[in-house]
């Protein structure tokens, strides 16, 4: 399927690995080019090669910190942008009687006041000329509370609630705002909380993988390539009627009707 935005200008955040560089990289084969953020140079620039290489788009890189106004004001400065894919990576599992309010603050901070910023940076250029696209990674736990996830469960509860609103005040002028919400996808993020799980109860990693997967109707993990899918799909010019919307990537193993 053609999707219809070949020559648009996509930021995406955290994309020099897992979730974010799957999105990167659905985005680039659509024929977009990119603005491509993390905080490890290194590892962006291999991304961004590998990315040219591949899809013979334009891929500027921007190493620095998304969750701090210079980081921001550095990405934003090779705007404007027709598509926004935002993402950081999530605050720490833990135990609700152990965090405190700076924990709290940091996990607002990284994952809802930083893409409320760069949505309110880049909404009224897109709202000018009548397109544009925003994608937040959120998480499962919006739809289904993860008890270790407590601060991901707040932070990320709070961006939903933003987003629900203005999503309505700007589709009118042809920009959709939209959430994907992924569950177990082997990534960095999924490694860390298994290890978390094998560190606690000194089990394998592969045992711990096994019983997750368990959990999982699809049996298995999902993929960074199938989550960009999703991603490049709610960016493409056939979804201008998909409004405000949570949508899951987790292979069934939310247990839910609605």
């Amino acid at each position: 399927m053609d999707l219809g935005i070949r020559g648009k200008r996509a930021l995406v955040c955290a994309s020099s690995k897992g979730l974010g560089r799957g999105c990167a990289a659905a985005l680039a084969e659509a024929g977009v080019d990119l603005v491509m953020n993390a905080r490890g140079a290194g590892a962006l620039e291999a991304a961004a090669a590998d990315i040219r290489a591949a899809h013979q788009v334009g891929v500027v890189t921007v190493a620095g910190d998304i969750t701090t106004g210079a980081g921001r004001a550095a990405v934003l400065a090779h705007g404007p942008f027709d598509i926004l894919v935002t993402n950081a990576g999530g605050p720490p599992p833990g135990l609700w009687s152990d965090w405190s309010r700076e924990d709290f603050l940091r996990a607002i901070d990284a994952n809802m006041l930083t893409p409320i910023a760069l949505m309110q940076a880049v909404l009224p250029g897109m709202m000018a000329k009548g397109w544009g696209r925003v994608v937040n990674i959120t998480s499962v736990s919006v739809k289904a509370p993860v008890a270790v996830l407590g601060l991901s469960n707040t932070a990320r509860a709070g961006l939903t609630g933003f987003v629900a609103g203005t999503a309505r005040q700007v589709a009118s002028k042809g920009v959709t705002i939209n959430n994907l919400l992924p569950g177990s996808h082997a990534t960095d993020r999924a490694i860390a909380l298994d290890g978390a799980v094998v560190r606690a109860r000194g089990i394998t990693m592969e045992e711990a993988i096994a019983e997750r997967s368990a959990t999982i109707p699809a049996g298995r993990y999902g993929t960074a390539a199938e989550f960009g899918a999703t991603c490049a799909f709610l960016c493409s010019s056939h979804a201008g009627f998909i409004v405000g919307q949570n949508i899951l990537l987790d292979g069934g193993a939310t247990n839910a009707t609605l």
